[in-house]
């Protein structure tokens, strides 16, 4: 059922209030803007599923944030957190409660990062149609077709989450899948701050000059796109950034200079903001110019200590079923390789019990692995 009315809206959201948990989908385009456009919401309970069009004339979506916002009504997706950004853009709200299958899976045996159609296939036994899978939800009016996918995915996702949470409780990690869903309730993965944004960027042998440089015109460019409702790369892209910030350039000619700068920017509006911003942070204080990220050297033999750490990931996270991410990832390694006594997740809760003890056991030298035909064990050293 497609729903293009307020007052359907309403009355189905008025409904569904009550219910335990609701499984939930949008479909947005952003590949021209800044925002994302949300062009359709799939909501489903065991007994009802509904596409809600927020491109329909007059419509009101209040009722849909307002269950969104509800704390008494679990909010179920796959792979949550860009739903979830779309949903906070348009209200500033937090969603939540949050169950997301992607996460659940990867605790229960089904690998990295599992595919929603991957898990409808496993769990559910369908094969979802991808033929909607990339087409333009802008576009309007919807088609039959495009409805029917819509729907499908939030009515599989309930059979998806069923399967998914009694495994989890037959297991014993339900613990486990909720602490690693907590951080999407963190509202800086979505309330981003252009202040902090320099930090993605990534500078070859930074100074502390260079990056307060980098956090002006990196706070300028993404005020700009937020301004202009255009793709922040439109405005200027993060090497050419890192090219500015490096040559801190002080006239539209010394900018003209920079690979990625024509002369129509150098010499315009965009190109005296750039130089503004450049000025700011060439004339900051020494004392309030940001620290570069200070490496720490590698051990000798480091990189195949690594190596040996991960194939003991692997090994355990096998013989667990669970996904090697949600234990270690690569600077997590690092740190156990190189430092004594790191603070990481890896040596914490249960992630500690089944593989950072043999991490530091693998380090000391304790115990090693040994290759018995295909098959990789761990012996006593």
């Amino acid at each position: 059922m497609l729903i293009t009315k307020s007052a359907d809206v309403a009355e189905f959201c008025n409904e569904i209030s009550a219910a335990e948990f609701v499984a939930v989908d949008t479909e947005f385009v952003r590949e021209k803007t800044y925002w994302p456009i949300l062009c359709l919401v799939q909501i489903a309970t065991p007994d009802r599923a509904v596409a809600i069009d927020p491109l329909a004339n007059g419509i009101d979506l209040q009722p849909v944030y307002d269950l969104m916002a509800n704390t008494s009504v679990l909010k179920v997706f796959h792979s949550a957190s860009q739903d979830m950004q779309v949903l906070f853009n348009a209200t500033g709200r937090m969603t939540g409660p949050v169950f997301d299958t992607q996460i659940a899976a990867m605790v229960s045996g089904y690998g990295d990062q599992p595919a929603y159609a991957t898990l409808v296939q496993k769990i559910v036994g369908v094969t979802i149609d991808k033929r909607s899978q990339m087409t333009d939800w802008s576009l309007r009016p919807l088609t039959d077709h495009q409805v029917e996918y819509a729907i499908g995915d939030v009515t599989h996702l309930i059979k998806v989450y069923n399967r998914l949470t009694a495994d989890l409780e037959s297991s014993g990690r339900t613990n486990w899948a909720q602490e690693e869903m907590g951080h999407l309730r963190d509202r800086g993965l979505y309330d981003l701050n252009p202040r902090e944004l320099w930090r993605r960027v990534r500078l070859r042998r930074p100074t502390r000059r260079a990056l307060a440089v980098l956090r002006e015109i990196t706070e300028w460019r993404e005020v700009s796109a937020q301004r202009r409702n255009i793709p922040r790369g439109w405005v200027c892209r993060d090497e050419v950034l890192a090219e500015i910030a490096l040559n801190a350039p002080q006239t539209p000619t010394a900018l003209e200079r920079v690979r990625g700068i024509n002369e129509r920017f150098a010499h315009g509006r965009d190109g005296n903001a750039v130089l503004d911003a450049v000025q700011v942070g060439m004339e900051l204080p020494d004392d309030q110019c940001p620290d570069p990220e200070k490496g720490r050297p590698p051990l000798k033999g480091h990189e195949t200590l690594v190596a040996l750490l991960q194939a003991l990931l692997k090994l355990r996270c096998d013989e667990n079923g669970i996904a090697a991410q949600l234990v270690a990832n690569r600077r997590e390694l690092d740190r156990i390789a190189t430092e004594d006594d790191p603070d990481i997740r890896t040596l914490t809760s249960w992630r500690r019990e089944i593989y950072g003890n043999d991490a530091l056991a693998l380090k000391r030298g304790e115990i090693a692995l040994t290759a018995d035909g295909l098959t990789v064990r761990v012996v006593t050293a």
